[in-house]
């Protein structure tokens, strides 16, 4: 056992390219990394590095042990995490992104579980910006629509409908279009896109597909905002089903071509690492999953 901390110890003054480096992040003294690694060095007959006052450098029997050295550090964190994941009861704090117009639904979605779990604590950060998980320490971060290939782990929570809206006196002033053909010829209010024409295919009847391009008035990262500016009257946009549902009750906003709709949006939980996940992801993704499926318009 001896030579398994004296291997870890290695390791660690490798990696951090120095004696007293190591002794910080272990918590010993540099003179106890000293002792150890000579310990290792007169155990098995071998010099594994040569000291000088200004740096450390391996020699040939030092960097072949490195190496081993490496992998068995690594294999005893994921025996460690392991053992995280065997516990079930979610702990600990879990830093989670999400966009502006999910806000309202991390409420009622985690209310029960944080209830539930004393130990766990949420740290909420609400931005439509693609924050970078590593940077800002999310364990977890909501986002909607394709994402784009990277190394991080992507779980699909839910499908949401995307309903194409408008207020009614837009309606009164600009008519109401009465085939995707209309469309083009109407005011739009769309994420950005560089205010460049946008292609849109339309699904009808029977499956039917009818493509048009439409060229927006008003471009927006913020979704909620061109809502309450289609509900202001003006122009054309397509509301995330679970938000417009107070608006379409309160006659704010009416459906466009409610025969025609477009493809559902994917909503998805992405973590910053492709393992397995610790107890208080998989609970959070779970409640959140559990609680979406149940909104008009969402679906698995």
């Amino acid at each position: 056992m001896d030579d398994l901390k004296r291997f870890a110890l290695f390791a660690e003054v490798v990696r951090t390219g120095s004696l007293s480096a190591a002794a910080r992040h272990l918590g010993i003294s540099t003179s106890a990394v000293s002792q150890q690694l000579r310990a290792l060095e007169q155990r098995h007959g071998v010099t594994l590095l040569h000291r000088s006052s200004r740096k450390l450098t391996l020699t040939e029997s030092g960097r072949n042990l490195a190496d081993h050295c490496e992998a068995l550090v690594a294999s005893a964190a994921r025996a460690r995490q392991q053992l995280m994941l065997a516990r079930d009861a979610p702990e600990g704090e879990l830093r989670m992104s999400a966009p502006v117009g999910f806000a309202r639904c991390v409420a009622p979605a985690l209310a029960p579980l944080l209830a539930d779990h004393a130990a766990l604590k949420l740290h909420l950060e609400i931005d439509d910006q693609m924050i970078d998980l590593i940077d800002a320490r999310i364990d977890l971060a909501i986002r909607a629509g394709q994402l784009a290939d990277s190394s991080w782990s992507a779980r699909r929570l839910c499908n949401i409908d995307y309903l194409l809206c408008a207020a009614p006196a837009y309606l009164v002033r600009a008519g109401a279009p009465r085939s995707p053909r209309d469309l083009p010829a109407h005011e739009w209010l769309t994420p950005s896109r560089g205010g460049r024409a946008l292609p849109l295919q339309m699904i009808g009847p029977d499956g039917v597909r009818e493509s048009v391009e439409i060229t927006p008035r008003i471009t927006s990262n913020s979704q909620i905002s061109l809502q309450q500016m289609c509900a202001s009257g003006l122009g054309l946009a397509f509301a995330v089903s679970t938000d417009a549902e107070d608006d379409l009750r309160a006659g704010r906003l009416v459906r466009v071509l409610p025969e025609w709709h477009v493809p559902p949006m994917p909503l998805w939980a992405v973590t910053p690492q492709r393992d397995a996940q610790p107890a208080k992801v998989r609970h959070v993704i779970a409640a959140l999953q559990n609680y979406l499926l149940t909104l008009p318009g969402a679906t698995a």
